[in-house]
């Protein structure tokens, strides 16, 4: 008896979810559990298990098409596999992952053009940057542009940016930070605990940094879940580090590590996902001299930490080489006035610039 498999609900609000990767083939025997397929919603990836044991009879959706909950993705019973008549390759038919398809937007690369050397055909990384090396990523098509659909982590990026931008009227405040003595200090160390933890104190000091908007209201948190911006090969992704005023710096860096080692991995749970009340973002030697964070609605503020380097700076009326570092603050400025926000901001530095 032939079993049809739906994609389910994945909760947490989550609508539609897109076929990032078959896990099986067209007349594979399965066992019930077994890994199914691989879901790529606007949160994170998840793996679905197989609801019943059979033949896989007929793959329905192919990878990279975007679906509603309740699609059917796959027939699942115990007599001969089927499968659809061969269509002509297309962008969304050939086999190759989201990533793969974005790298091969991102080089002009055509997938459909392209013969796969991966499993079954499939399309790798490889496989695209080589034809663009060759090519200088020229493929054939009727006209002078390619159009790549919006979708995964990407399209919930896109929207949620756009609905900041629209609704926060966002103001940045930069300051120096003299990190030369924390430099000394942390050893081995990375710089984003130490900002952690003077983030979470001058939020306590600052009680309308640590908020969100709800329509005519401000909520003002008494807990301190940090988001944590992390670049994925899927696009900026922001974790919750929770209780961050519970832990110690070895804690916060462990923590701030597991969290961006899944979501690069994309094995981040939903809830890892939502509900933080104030975001700090820190791309290390790719953050730039200074950039202006968009907050991460509905939040109220955000700090980014930009790139730490030796810079000259007077010193006691003396030029002298010190470890500079600029950090910025973004702000509703709905909720938080600016003399606050600049107080807040110097707050933090104050606090990095004298490490215990």
């Amino acid at each position: 008896m032939a079993y049809e498999f739906k994609l389910p609900d994945l909760g947490e609000g989550v609508a539609e979810g897109e076929i990032a990767r078959w896990l099986v083939q067209v007349g594979q025997v399965i066992d019930e559990d077994d890994p199914l397929v691989e879901i790529q919603t606007d949160k994170t990836t998840v793996e679905i298990p197989s609801p019943a044991g059979g033949t896989v009879a007929r793959i329905l959706v192919p990878e990279g098409e975007l679906v509603p909950v309740g699609t059917p993705l796959v027939v699942i019973g115990d007599g001969q596999a089927t499968t659809a008549a061969p269509e002509a390759p297309s962008a969304e038919r050939v086999k190759a992952t989201p990533l793969v398809r974005r790298i091969a937007a991102e080089l002009g690369v055509d997938v459909a053009q392209l013969a796969g050397t991966g499993p079954g055909g499939r399309i790798t990384e490889e496989d695209v940057r080589r034809f663009s090396a060759l090519s200088g990523g020229q493929t054939p098509g009727p006209g002078p542009e390619r159009r790549v659909p919006l979708r995964g982590v990407r399209r919930a990026i896109a929207q949620h940016l756009s609905v900041s931008h629209r609704e926060v009227p966002a103001v940045t405040v930069v300051e120096e930070c003299d990190f030369t003595a924390l430099a000394a200090a942390r050893g081995e160390r990375s710089y984003l605990p130490y900002l952690l933890q003077a983030v979470v104190a001058a939020l306590k000091e600052f009680p309308e940094l640590n908020a969100t908007l709800d329509s005519e209201e401000i909520v003002f948190w008494e807990r301190y879940d940090l988001g944590v911006a992390v670049q994925t090969d899927e696009g900026l992704v922001v974790p919750v580090l929770r209780a961050a005023d519970e832990k110690t710096l070895g804690e916060l860096e462990a923590e701030a590590q597991r969290l961006a080692d899944g979501a690069r991995a994309g094995t981040l749970q939903p809830e890892e996902l939502k509900g933080s009340t104030f975001t700090v973002t820190s791309a290390g030697r790719l953050g730039g001299l200074f950039a202006t964070p968009l907050v991460n609605h509905p939040e109220v503020g955000i700090l980014g930490l930009h790139r730490i380097g030796p810079r000259p700076t007077v010193v006691d009326g003396e030029i002298v080489v010190r470890e500079i570092g600029w950090l910025a603050c973004t702000f509703d400025h709905r909720v938080v006035d600016g003399a606050r926000a600049s107080a807040f901001l110097l707050d933090v530095i104050g606090r990095l610039q004298r490490p215990e």
